[in-house]
């Protein structure tokens, strides 16, 4: 996610798609069930095809968690750090909190008759994608503060997981949280049982994150690095909150990945996980610590079994990352190429 510029990229994608839901409840732990198995088993990434990618990924970690060997590193210096949409999970043909802003929208709009007449509410409601772009950055944090803000951190953990529960993708109608990819779950879990603290840097709000990523990933909220509102705290009749204001306090995005990691984290990472040129300075800082570092890029290649998109995508643009990932020695996923399976639910099939 790209925060305040990636919402208004994405308005018209979603206004054309809509959001679908049903009343099935949303079963995610199965997600990390898979991955616990492969990490025990005796290859830990089954899902991977047998190839250099995965080969080098092995390596790497066989390397610096060797004792004794000349690569290896202290467990307390092991930080993995992941991008969310299109690395963990699917990010096509929208993302899933663009998805939640305008599932907001509709369902606030029979206690705001007014939106009915006022733009860019009007234009979500009526899905009128011209209008909300005409809105611009005005108009986009009106949206933001009406979906995110004005309500204590504990009503909007609720609002996100009662969402969640009901909210549907709109072209593979399935819960947000069955479209993890089953891959990158073996991928952290490997990570943990050899001593890695792994953590999540997404555009993403972190208030939106925080409520399901343990559950679905195997990582705790306080290992949740986002985008972030200003929040103040406020005591009414003995009932003290943190209220959440309508305005930005860090944008997790581009250059503002290793500011988020520096301030959430503490340590300069020795993995970095992304997918677009927005997570570029992320794996850039990384790699150019001293010592073993890894850098990798999932490339989406697959437009059978996920989607397709790279340079030209308006969501998960990924150019500038392709064209230096060779000189910088960054791993590229190939997805089509390098994953045998993408989602949990899906059945292996031969290559």
């Amino acid at each position: 996610m790209r925060g305040v510029a990636w919402m208004l990229m994405g308005c018209s994608l979603v206004l054309a798609s809509g959001c679908a839901s049903s009343h099935r409840a949303a079963t995610d732990s199965a997600a990390r069930g898979h991955a616990d198995v492969a990490a025990s088993s005796k290859d830990p990434l089954p899902s991977w095809t047998e190839g250099p990618t995965k080969a080098a990924l092995l390596d790497f970690v066989e390397r610096v968690t060797r004792e004794g060997g000349p690569d290896f590193v202290p467990a307390s210096e092991r930080i993995a750090v992941f991008d969310n949409d299109g690395t963990l999970w699917s990010e096509q043909p929208l993302v899933a909190e663009l998805a939640f802003v305008i599932d907001r929208v509709k369902a606030l709009a029979p206690q705001h008759p007014e939106w009915r007449t006022r733009q860019p509410f009007q234009g979500v409601l009526e899905g009128d994608v011209e209008s909300v772009k005409a809105s611009g950055k005005r108009g986009l944090m009106e949206l933001f503060a009406a979906t995110h803000a004005g309500m204590t951190t504990e009503q909007f953990e609720r609002t996100v997981s009662d969402w969640l529960v009901t909210a549907r993708h709109p072209t593979l109608h399935r819960p947000y949280t069955d479209l993890v990819y089953q891959p990158m779950l073996e991928l952290l879990a490997l990570l943990r049982a050899r001593g890695f603290k792994t953590f999540v840097v997404s555009g993403g709000d972190v208030g939106f994150m925080r409520p399901w990523m343990e559950r679905v990933y195997g990582v705790p909220r306080e290992q949740v690095v986002g985008s972030r509102v200003k929040l103040r705290y406020q005591d009414s009749g003995g009932a003290p909150s943190v209220l959440r204001l309508a305005e930005l306090d860090l944008l997790d995005d581009g250059a503002g990945k290793p500011v988020g990691i520096e301030q959430g984290v503490g340590r300069r990472p020795l993995a970095a996980f992304g997918n677009s040129d927005g997570d570029f300075e992320m794996l850039e800082w990384t790699t150019s610590g001293p010592g073993p570092r890894l850098g990798l890029l999932v490339h989406h290649t697959d437009a059978e079994r996920e989607w397709a998109y790279d340079r030209e995508a308006r969501v998960g643009k990924l150019a500038r990352g392709l064209d230096e990932a060779p000189g910088r020695g960054w791993l590229v996923v190939d997805m089509r190429r390098d994953w045998k399976v993408i989602h949990p639910f899906e059945r292996a099939t031969p290559r």
